[in-house]
């Protein structure tokens, strides 16, 4: 399902335009990224919660030259599923 089909299938389901489902999904999307750029973590009961994962920074090798490098410690979003979506899916 891509974006497009989100937002018909929200339409359909909340009985609103496509355009107010487009905007929904769109405040949804930017108020998760906020939150998670705040360091902040997003709980949707029953669905999962939206954190930041920390990797720290680590030797690595360059596979073509075998030439050690190193990698710098990153943050990237990460998605934990709650049981409610866990079971639905089951």
């Amino acid at each position: 399902m891509n974006k497009s089909e989100l937002i018909d299938q929200i339409a359909t389901s909340a009985e609103i335009s496509k355009a107010a489902a487009a905007r929904a999904l769109d405040a949804t999307v930017d108020a998760v990224k906020a939150a998670l750029k705040a360091g902040d973590s997003v709980s949707l009961i029953g669905f999962g919660t939206f954190y930041v994962g920390e990797r720290a920074a680590r030797t690595g090798r360059n596979p073509r030259t075998g030439k050690t490098l190193e990698i710098k410690a990153a943050k990237s979003p990460k998605f934990r599923p709650g049981k409610g979506l866990k079971d639905a899916i089951q």
